[in-house]
């Protein structure tokens, strides 16, 4: 038996073994080590060395319980936005059956929360709200389906979630249709967009929330 092949191969396996175990030991790290992205405008403090990022300003919608709704009560945690209406029958069946799954996989996670504003408050009254959330088993602790004034509706899927890029000033003639979910950090920065008729984007969203919890 040749001793100096049988050393060789048991260096060369040694190595092979080292630097395996470093790539998956470096994947690990990267994939625990990723930061989401800030989305929105941006501009410099006047410290001139803090960056402030684009927030959702604070609103007031009623809910499926006829309840008051603010950015208080998604306060303490991170959470993710959607624009629907309850009688559509395209996109929006879709993005709430995968909202709710969403919300199952967090049931118990006090700091994940949902918002879902209505793009049609003309018909989307508080029953209809609570219909459509019974529908999808919808904790009213944890998941609001909100309606309110039209304009301000509109103007913050717009101002504040960035969620439509169109014209448009909330008028009768003025329709949102989106299918995308905003995810919103503690500090009320969107953190994400994703597309909710896509069940892979919601698997990595659920991986995004995962990871913008652990900022905290």
């Amino acid at each position: 038996m040749n001793i100096k092949k049988i050393v060789t191969s048991v260096v060369l396996i040694a190595l092979a073994s080292v630097f395996l175990l470093r790539g998956l030991l470096n994947y690990k790290s990267n994939k625990a080590t990723k930061i989401l992205p800030y989305f929105g405008n941006k501009e410099l403090a006047s410290n001139k060395k803090d960056t402030l990022y684009h927030y959702v300003p604070d609103f007031s919608f009623v809910n499926q319980e006829g309840k008051i709704i603010t950015q208080k009560n998604l306060d303490g945690g991170v959470y993710i936005a959607d624009y629907f209406f309850c009688t559509c029958q395209s996109i929006c069946p879709i993005m709430s059956n995968e909202m709710e799954l969403l919300a199952e996989h967090f049931k118990d996670n006090t700091q994940v929360k949902f918002i879902s504003y209505t793009v049609n408050p003309e018909n989307d009254s508080v029953p209809v709200l609570a219909d459509y959330a019974k529908a999808h088993h919808a904790n009213p602790q944890k998941w609001f389906l909100v309606t309110g004034d039209k304009k301000e509706l509109y103007k913050l899927a717009r101002e504040g979630y960035y969620l439509n890029t169109d014209d448009g000033d909330g008028g009768p003639n003025d329709f949102i249709h989106t299918q995308n979910f905003a995810l919103v950090d503690k500090y009320k920065h969107i953190r994400g967009y994703y597309d909710g008729t896509n069940h892979k984007e919601m698997l990595n969203l659920i991986e995004d929330i995962e990871i913008l919890l652990k900022e905290y």
